[in-house]
């Protein structure tokens, strides 16, 4: 049952290109409608006893600059496309925490994790290079950096979640990097009503809000790499929806590029 929950959310995150490409806004309104979405389920889970934890609450301040700095970055990506380039870059994440976890938490050197890390920019180097054709050079810039944000997201949600319940900490931070976003860019943020906010809204209920809710319910009963090993088929999805869907070819240099990247991670993911 774990397995096939974290599976199937993987899955759905897999998909995001299907909703935000078709719809014709630009990057900073899909991240803003999006995050305003996911932030929906505050009215139902939001208690008053967790405040307490001032670090909790800074943590999940930090986590609301991380998503909304990794939403702009990942849909900038996907929207510029190719989609297999923009999801495996971003999934440079989990090395990332991989490596910074023992400056950071103190955690045990990995020297599987520094390999990874090496194959991984290499596989990435295979999908951006296209002899005699143009690069994929901005999107995966694009993707990485998104990855750097979403790192630190994921040492902020391992705080925040000592005190906040799952769902709390998703709606929390939603609606700090909801408010961010509109901060910094304004009036601009905000979509127009239409089909094109309408397919994001509803899309964000399945590849964020229920995707989320079922990963949050699948960790809790298997273990934590089987976890990580699962994540990768969120990059997989994304490659065959970008080949199927969008016509993308990723070619036999940029296959093994992939093949590099998914081992890579799913290496770092099981190690023990």
């Amino acid at each position: 049952m774990g397995a096939g929950l974290v599976a199937l959310a993987a899955v759905l995150w897999g998909t995001w290109s299907l909703v935000l490409r078709p719809s014709g806004l630009p990057p900073i309104q899909q991240a803003f409608l999006s995050l305003l979405v996911m932030a929906s389920p505050l009215p139902f889970v939001i208690r008053r006893a967790p405040f307490a934890d001032r670090g909790a609450v800074v943590a999940l301040l930090v986590l609301g600059v991380a998503d909304a700095g990794s939403c702009v970055l990942y849909f900038a990506a996907i929207d510029r496309g190719p989609v297999a380039v923009a999801v495996l870059t971003h999934y440079l994440a989990p090395i990332l925490v991989t490596l910074a976890a023992p400056l950071l938490l103190g955690e045990r050197r990995s020297r599987r994790a520094l390999a990874a890390a090496i194959l991984s920019l290499a596989g990435i180097g295979l999908l951006v290079w296209h002899p005699g054709e143009g690069t994929s050079l901005p999107t995966a810039g694009l993707g990485a950096a998104s990855a750097v944000f979403y790192a630190l997201f994921v040492f902020a949600a391992h705080r925040a979640g000592r005190s906040f319940k799952p769902l709390a900490v998703l709606a929390l931070h939603a609606l700090v990097s909801a408010g961010l976003i509109l901060l910094v860019f304004g009036a601009g943020a905000i979509p127009a009503a239409g089909p094109g906010a309408l397919r994001v809204a509803l899309g964000t209920l399945a590849c964020g809000v229920a995707a989320t809710t079922l990963f949050f319910k699948g960790v809790t009963l298997i273990p934590a790499a089987v976890t990580g090993a699962l994540t990768y088929l969120e990059p997989l999805t994304a490659a065959l929806v970008g080949s199927f869907a969008f016509a993308e070819s990723i070619g036999l240099t940029g296959l093994l590029g992939v093949v590099l990247v998914l081992s890579s991670g799913v290496a770092v993911a099981t190690e023990t």
